[in-house]
């Protein structure tokens, strides 16, 4: 069998080498949408960035080795995707709104509370918006997170309790989104 779907000279399988892009797309593909478009507020951009994104895990599926879970390995190209994008000088140059619509088409009828939340996170700085994201809409643990991003679990536990304070000041209005 190919590194992709079997054992090479009797060693044992990883997860990542059971699994072929058609897989990850099927089991993985909405929540990778979704961490674009949470990320970069915009379906148009998410789309692209989630194409990158798979492009990338399939070019990369040869070399998981197995040492976090496909899913935290997944986020963390998925993050830098939408990192490298946001850096980008063409997305800076580009005046960008953010859509509350996009995010509806992955989702039911969001309330008008569950809108002004997302809206709020989207405002987040990106350091705090992505640990909140991962956090609270892909329901990762603080050592996935830490695993996804490159960081220590305490930097993610504390970024993640900022962006709480944040998010509750911007909520009650304290400060302007």
């Amino acid at each position: 069998m190919d590194a992709l779907h079997g054992p090479a000279g009797g060693r044992t399988q990883t997860e990542g080498q059971l699994m072929d892009i058609e897989t990850i797309i099927d089991t993985y593909g909405d929540a990778m949408l979704r961490l674009c478009l949470l990320y970069l507020g915009e379906r148009q951009l998410a789309e692209d960035a989630f194409q990158t994104a798979v492009i990338r895990a399939w070019k990369s599926l040869p070399g998981f080795r197995g040492e976090s879970s496909v899913k935290t390995w997944l986020s963390r190209i998925t993050v830098n995707v939408c990192r490298d994008m946001l850096r980008s000088g063409w997305f800076r140059m580009r005046k960008s709104s953010v859509s509350i619509d996009a995010l509806t088409d992955l989702a039911a009828e969001p309330s008008a509370q569950d809108s002004e939340v997302t809206q709020a996170v989207l405002a987040l700085p990106g350091r705090y918006r992505e640990v909140i994201v991962l956090y609270y809409y892909e329901d990762m643990t603080l050592r996935e997170i830490a695993d996804a991003l490159r960081i220590p679990v305490n930097t993610a536990s504390t970024r993640l309790r900022r962006g709480r304070a944040l998010l509750g000041d911007m909520l009650k209005g304290d400060i302007e989104p």
